[in-house]
């Protein structure tokens, strides 16, 4: 699909390294394709879907950037240093980490699977990027209304336990803002309603049919892949909020803390 949003000015990110986690399609790829557009080099990762990635690779070069793929499993820590390894010889520093890639509605998963993966594997990622992350650089995670207001806000049932799995994620990722503000680490929060096209929709459409057109109903808009996209990749260079926080869509229905 051609994409036709800009949201970031030409060369703003020239000379920077960004990695998107889970970004061989859907918002991590479009974000990763924003952050190539504003001129940062950047680094697709993937669990298991190899060529996607590598197509949105040759796609992205030709932007004049440098492109590196790397597959890895988030649950793992050992593939997780290999990949962080490999950004380390490939461009030295990593400006832009961009927490996109989470799941748990996947089946045949174990029962702590979504909070291995959104919560546990989100700080592990953050903590062996690290050393990359030089003053000024930036971390993005990228969640949802429904999680982000799980405390306040009940939501489908058939979404609580990954609803209840990225909040634990986001709270173990906002404990650390202190030390990464030590050294000069920026961090935001990402949030979205639900996202028109994902993955989680489709899931969450199967298991309650009629929910996403209800939501939709609510909230009198939801973003599509590539809108919210553009906010994720605007986050990565707009100033940081007050709260480390920004809201994307309509939250009038999410009860506040």
């Amino acid at each position: 699909m051609t994409q036709t949003l800009t949201p970031l000015p030409e060369s703003s990110l020239s000379g920077k390294t960004a990695l998107v986690t889970g970004s061989s399609r859907g918002i991590g790829a479009d974000t990763a394709r924003y952050l190539a557009q504003a001129g940062a080099n950047v680094v697709i990762n993937y669990r298991n879907k190899a060529p996607r990635a590598e197509k949105l690779a040759g796609e992205l070069r030709e932007l004049g950037v440098q492109v590196l793929v790397v597959g890895a499993d988030l649950t793992d820590p050992a593939s997780v240093q290999a990949m962080f390894d490999e950004v380390a010889s490939t461009f030295g520093s990593l400006e832009i980490l961009v927490l996109n890639a989470s799941g748990g509605m996947e089946s045949g998963m174990a029962e702590d699977y979504a909070l291995l993966l959104n919560r546990d594997a989100q700080v592990n990622v953050l903590e062996t990027a690290l050393p990359l992350l030089g003053d000024g650089s930036r971390v993005v995670f990228v969640t949802s209304h429904q999680a982000h207001f799980i405390r306040t806000t009940p939501t489908m049932p058939e979404y609580e336990p990954v609803a209840l799995s990225k909040r634990a994620g986001e709270d173990a990722l906002r404990e650390r803002i202190p030390a990464l503000t030590e050294r000069g680490v920026e961090f935001v929060v990402v949030s979205g309603d639900m996202i028109e096209g994902t993955i989680t929709a489709t899931l969450l459409e199967r298991a309650n049919p009629g929910a996403i057109a209800a939501r939709r109903e609510d909230a009198g808009k939801l973003y599509n892949v590539s809108e919210f996209a553009a906010e994720v990749a605007q986050a990565a260079l707009d100033p940081v909020p007050a709260d480390n926080t920004r809201l994307v869509g309509d939250v009038s229905s999410f009860g506040t803390e």
